[in-house]
């Protein structure tokens, strides 16, 4: 039967392009769709006589609300589809796995001197992306070779051009130009940002021609000291050169595309890329694609496509992938649209572009049994915790969702906790939940807080609140007797009880409500290191919230003493410079630049702050 919100919903349906979001009973979006019409698509899961598919038919069963947003264009469409997959995740679209583990190296452009930085996710912020890389160790080893050969900062700091120390030994190395003592020439530098561009997207062989002309230039010149270092950075990029290997005639970018579906129950497939610039293979990665049961291959793959190039760092200029797939115009206008210039989608049948599709299909496959074989492996160890953990315990069955809470707090001020949650042996980040302590501020009391926040986290899941509904097969947390004590108590109060057991940090002992001793497991025991990977986890999760917290309260306090510093102003500030540090650093015209600000405000501020500065310094 149709929900009646979605009977008035479809009803009002318009026959225009747009977005489609389904939503289940807690307010889940569960699926994301895009639609030339919408009236005609969304309609169409509705109808009696619709041949649906079981993952369909399982998809309607669940929809209890929708909302849809009317666009321009299919084009229009498919850009909102893309960010909102990538947004809400949901369980029923084809997923790719978040990314954000690949490492990246960003090149900080929107600096006055460009600095190269390891990075975990691509943000639009003016800064240029290289990557993925398939670990942090080949993104530090490509980062010394170009701080070896081009002259940036090598100390990874930011710095204006303005003096504020003396040139560290990398100047007089001849690796940096010392932006930070005001020797760096503006010109000179942005060229060697240019080369380091040209470096890191595979142009070396434009980039070994350049060097070699002004080599060349330094000779004639008698500037033989120069010609020398020129010579020496000539080489080291040579030598990168002659590693990389030439697959391709063709003296293009490309990205060349392979999937193999997996057909053992990981209802997922295994993605390979390879990364072509300029004719040589400069880098590869495989990606796992979730959600792929009852899809074709090329439905897999056009929906990969989507969703990996909405936040690539880099569009080539041809794409070659294993099959045809549906909406080829439309996604070759949009990657047109996001490079400002033509991209072409091939799917090669014969040649050399074929080849390079069977190889990355070879590889493909290869990935696949790694994956599936780690995954085997993980498997059988957080099983064998689990039940561990179970027996240990006396629980009926192993513990599928562990929920672990810790407080945390500064001398009693700031206090905070945080609950983080394990399922099925690996940390669910997006479950993860924070807390502000209310009762005995600034009075310690962590067996009071820890009873605070889990009658609150009880009183959410009775009150139906969607982001705590489902209650833990155990809880853990952070102490001994006291704190498992606390959490009974709140249990009782609330009338939902759930086991409960607290892990001690000094020697790792398993105390439950009901038993006299505690429990010790063994040291070797998977469980155990299953218990204190979660219980760090919330350590981790609790003291991150606690410095944001005390970090916003100081600011928060001080900029609140300023006359004519209001809640606005305040706001304003804190969004453009951050923080205290950066205010206090910056010169009365840059505070005035501020929105809201004027330089009477703006002297008042500095002003206040470097008086504050010299009080809290002084003896």
């Amino acid at each position: 039967m149709i929900p009646p919100t979605v009977q008035e919903k479809l009803a009002t349906l318009p026959g225009k392009p747009g977005v489609y979001l389904h939503k289940d009973a807690s307010g889940t979006v569960i699926y994301v769709g895009k639609a030339v019409n919408l009236r005609q698509r969304v309609r169409s899961y509705f109808q009696k006589s619709a041949n649906l598919s079981p993952k369909v038919r399982r998809l309607v069963a669940q929809i209890a609300d929708l909302e849809y947003v009317v666009c321009e264009s299919e084009l229009e469409a498919l850009v909102l589809e893309c960010s909102l997959i990538k947004k809400y995740q949901p369980h029923f679209n084809v997923r790719l796995r978040d990314d954000k583990h690949y490492p990246y190296l960003c090149l900080t452009t929107s600096e006055p001197f460009p600095r190269l930085m390891l990075v975990r996710r691509v943000r639009d912020d003016r800064n240029r992306y290289f990557g993925p890389y398939t670990s942090s160790r080949a993104v530090y080893q490509t980062m010394e070779v170009v701080n070896r050969v081009f002259p940036l900062i090598a100390c990874g700091k930011s710095f204006d051009g303005r003096p504020v120390q003396k040139p560290c030994l990398y100047y007089h190395m001849g690796q940096c130009l010392a932006p930070c003592a005001g020797l760096a020439n503006r010109e000179e530098y942005r060229a060697a940002v240019r080369d380091v561009i040209d470096f890191l997207e595979g142009r070396q062989e434009e980039l070994i021609r350049k060097m070699r002309q002004q080599m060349e230039e330094a000779a004639e010149q008698l500037e033989f000291e120069r010609a020398a270092r020129i010579r020496d950075r000539l080489r080291s990029v040579e030598e990168v050169l002659q590693r990389q290997r030439v697959i391709s005639t063709q003296i293009i970018d490309q990205d060349v595309i392979a999937m193999v579906p997996d057909d053992t129950g990981l209802n997922g497939a295994c993605v390979q890329m390879f990364y072509i610039r300029g004719g040589k293979l400069i880098g590869q990665n495989h990606y796992l694609v979730e959600g792929t049961d009852e899809q074709t291959e090329a439905e897999i793959i056009r929906e990969f496509v989507k969703q990996y190039y909405q936040s690539a760092s880099y569009i080539p200029q041809e794409i070659l992938l294993p099959h045809e797939m549906d909406e080829i115009e439309v996604v070759q206008a949009w990657l047109r649209q996001r490079k400002g210039r033509k991209v072409e989608i091939r799917v090669p049948r014969r040649g050399e572009r074929k080849d390079l599709i069977e190889m990355a299909m070879e590889n493909a496959r290869h990935a696949l049994e790694q994956i599936k074989a780690q995954m085997r492996a993980q498997l059988s160890s957080t099983e064998r915790a689990l039940q561990e953990l179970a027996e240990a315990l006396g629980l009926e069955a192993p513990p599928r969702r562990i929920e672990c809470f810790d407080i945390s707090n500064t001398q009693g001020q700031n206090q905070v906790a945080s609950m983080v949650v394990c399922e099925n042996g690996q940390m669910n980040k997006k479950e993860y939940r924070k807390f502000r302590i209310r009762c005995n501020e600034g009075k310690p009391d962590d067996y009071a807080a820890m009873q605070e926040v889990i009658t609150r986290r009880l009183q959410e899941a009775r009150a139906g609140n969607p982001k705590f509904h489902r209650l833990p097969d155990l809880l853990i947390v952070d102490g001994g007797r006291g704190q498992v004590s606390a959490a009974v108590t709140a249990m009782l109060q609330v009338g939902m009880p759930v086991p409960v057991a607290g892990l001690a940090k000094q020697f790792e002992y398993l105390f439950r409500p009901e038993a006299p001793e505690p429990i010790i497991l063994p040291r070797n025991s998977q469980a155990l290191f299953l218990l204190q990977r979660i219980r760090d986890e919330a350590h981790r999760f609790s003291n991150a919230y606690q410095a944001r917290v005390r970090a916003r309260r100081a600011t928060h306090s001080l900029l609140e003493e300023i006359p004519g510093i209001g809640p606005k102003r305040r706001k304003q500030l804190q969004i453009h410079f951050g923080g205290l540090a950066r205010m206090r650093e910056a010169t009365v015209e840059e505070l005035a630049a501020v929105p809201g600000m004027n330089r009477r405000l703006a002297e008042t501020v500095y002003d206040y702050l470097h008086a504050a500065g010299e009080i809290s310094s002084s003896p």
